[in-house]
């Protein structure tokens, strides 16, 4: 009687627990991935990306001493080809040489270690320069040779939406990957503009414009009235109309009391800096990045406009230092890169210091400028992209873009400082937490830069109380009428 008592209530729990399975799919899918999945688990800021694939691997980082960018020179021949794609001359020439310097670094670390197996054998990473000196045709002409004569294996780019969504389209039609690892257009991921050859690595633009925006609304709930001023450009009104929309879901009762946007590479802001004085504004959220964002931000404290810019790229050390301490203070940045607390994560403050010991020994401009000093904030953002590249393109130990799909589609990786990125299979995008940090004075930056010297700079205000944006609550935009992204839940499910 007993056995029957046992075999019955044996059956039971079997079939309540199929019945469950049946009743309740999603227990059903999370088994399958639970299965599926390899790598380590996810801590509990990053739950939400279950399983870790990958993750980078402090103990394997190269002895970097002796690395510097003015003398590194890229190995060539029978190698894996990256072509880096941006703006190296002309008005924003700058910027190419701050998204390069990471890609560098990365590569020269993954050289050093011996290269990526691939296609049966090792190979080290050749990274080509190219310059489309901001110009959509110069684009699209060194994106094809670097395809059609040069023969690499992936492009990389670029600063500037207009530009990213020429290189894409130059990698989609041949059929080699792109990744974007500077620019955070949502449009490139549009139903218009997908090719399954091109991933997005970074924040795409209403995803940081919503985080700003929980950020005033949920975590700081102080100051009600903003005014947005952008670029006159698909970023620029992409990025306002995230902050917008955000504000509306998270902090409803906040007013936009001014809106305007200007021209790319602007020298005089004086007009629209006397609408937002006459407008109240207690903050001003803008997406400039240089030189207008410095710019931007100088003339406002040259005409003793000491309002709090809400800000992305609003963060270049030399600029900021040309400012001071006093003007700077108060500043909001969101990033893709940080993490709060930023050396939490074990080895973080290794791989920091991995370039930030180099970065003393430089003597050549501009790298031996305030603005390399440290390796976070956007240089540490378009470091993320490259590791995550060659990880994957490790993992599928082949220069195959068909077989780099495949992998890279669903992947989740872990960087160096513990921040995770989930690459949503349908359109392309990553998901991620952001991080948002309020600029204070010298003696207050501990709170954040907990080892020695314990401030990022004595010449201006920096990151102080760091707050992370979970990524649960500021989902990248899909486009539904992207056939691959019908039916699917924002999680690409």
């Amino acid at each position: 009687m007993k056995r029957m008592s046992r075999g019955i209530l044996m059956v039971a729990c079997i079939l309540s627990f199929v019945l469950a399975s049946v009743l309740s799919p999603s227990v059903t899918v999370a088994a399958k991935a639970e299965k599926k999945a390899k790598g380590v688990k996810a801590d509990s800021e990053n739950a939400w990306a279950g399983k870790i694939n990958d993750t980078f691997d402090i103990k394997k980082m190269s002895d970097m001493s002796g690395f510097d960018p003015a003398t590194w020179v890229s190995p060539n021949g029978d190698t894996i080809k990256i072509a880096f794609i941006n703006s190296f001359s002309g008005p924003a020439a700058s910027v190419g040489e701050l998204t390069f310097m990471p890609v560098m670094f990365a590569v020269h670390d993954i050289n050093k270690r011996g290269g990526i197996w691939v296609d049966g054998k090792k190979k080290l990473i050749e990274l080509i320069k190219y310059d489309h000196q901001s110009k959509m045709d110069v684009c699209k002409k060194v994106a094809e040779r670097a395809v059609l004569q040069d023969k690499v294996h992936v492009l990389m780019g670029t600063s500037g939406a207009h530009l990213m969504k020429v290189i894409s389209e130059v990698g989609n039609k041949y059929k080699v990957i792109v990744a974007n690892t500077a620019s955070p257009g949502d449009e490139m991921m549009s139903a218009e503009n997908f090719g399954r050859y091109s991933f997005m690595t970074l924040a795409s633009t209403e995803q940081i414009g919503r985080g700003m925006a929980y950020y005033y609304g949920q975590i700081r709930k102080k100051e009600k009235k903003f005014f947005i001023l952008c670029q006159d450009y698909s970023f620029g009104r992409d990025i306002a109309s995230g902050f917008k929309k955000g504000l509306k879901e998270f902090y409803p009762e906040a007013q936009i009391v001014g809106e305007d946007y200007h021209k790319l590479f602007l020298t005089d802001f004086a007009p629209f800096l006397e609408k937002i004085k006459a407008s109240g504004a207690e903050v001003v959220w803008t997406g400039d990045w240089l030189p207008d964002s410095g710019n931007l931000l100088k003339q406002a404290r040259q005409m003793n406009m000491n309002i709090p810019f809400a800000n992305l790229y609003m963060n270049g050390a030399n600029e900021l230092n040309e400012v001071g301490v006093e003007g700077t203070k108060g500043l909001v940045h969101i990033c893709y890169y940080d993490v709060a607390p930023f050396f939490k994560h074990p080895g973080s403050d290794k791989f920091y210091k991995a370039w930030n010991d180099q970065w003393k020994k430089w003597k050549t401009p501009p790298f031996n400028s305030a603005t390399y000093e440290h390796l976070n904030e956007f240089l540490g953002g378009f470091a993320l992209g490259p590791y995550w590249l060659f990880s994957v393109i490790e993992r599928a130990r082949s220069t195959d873009p068909e077989k780099i799909i495949k992998v890279w589609e669903g992947d989740t990786y872990q960087f160096a400082n513990g921040r995770v990125l989930k690459m949503r299979a349908c359109d392309h995008k990553a998901i991620q937490n952001l991080t948002v940090k309020e600029f204070v004075p010298p003696d207050e930056q501990k709170v954040s830069f907990t080892i020695p010297p314990y401030h990022w700079s004595s010449q201006r205000s920096a990151a102080g109380p760091a707050y992370n944006i979970p990524a649960p609550h500021i989902l990248p935009l899909m486009d539904k009428n992207l056939d691959r992204c019908k039916g699917k839940s924002d999680w690409g499910e």
